[in-house]
């Protein structure tokens, strides 16, 4: 009867946990429904400058590295191609919908250890790209496949070549 309790109580409090994140995930999207709408990818794009696969780790209030944007499927983790177009940045994303920073709306890129909960052994684990959308900084992290080409991309995000 014992183990049965105790069984019971484990149960119980895990699924309290669950309740508990639903509920946080849910408060995060509501106080966050004022944040300005993402923008939309063009219908066409150009050729892409610069491609990479790897995995979008999400989207923060930029200066705020836990802050995740939760508006929508935004705050979802997912594979995906990371392209560098004349217009901007693409991201593809399976299983989610696409993202795209317009070329103008770009601040600045780093390489940095961690974004929206995800933190990376090496200082330069993630790609991190700080853009701006209606007067909100937001930064938006990737994980690439091959970081020997996050030098690269800050180089032509920065250098004002995107």
């Amino acid at each position: 009867m014992t183990r049965i309790l105790l069984s019971l109580a484990v149960f119980v409090f895990f699924a309290l946990c669950v309740y508990g994140m639903w509920h946080g995930w849910k408060r995060r999207q509501r106080a966050q429904a004022g944040l300005p709408a993402f923008p939309s990818t063009p219908e066409k794009l150009g050729a892409p400058r610069l491609e990479t696969t790897g995995v979008y780790i999400g989207t923060t209030n930029a200066g705020n590295w836990q802050d995740r944007v939760q508006v929508g499927d935004i705050g979802h983790r997912a594979e995906a191609t990371l392209s560098l177009v004349p217009e901007g940045i693409a991201i593809e994303r399976t299983g989610a919908s696409p993202l795209f920073i317009p070329a103008g709306s770009i601040r600045d890129a780093r390489t940095d250890r961690g974004l929206a909960g995800k933190v990376m052994f090496s200082e330069e684990g993630l790609l991190v790209v700080q853009w701006e959308n209606d007067g909100h900084l937001f930064d938006t992290g990737f994980r690439g496949d091959d970081k020997d080409v996050y030098d690269e991309w800050v180089a032509a995000l920065v250098g004002g070549k995107a």
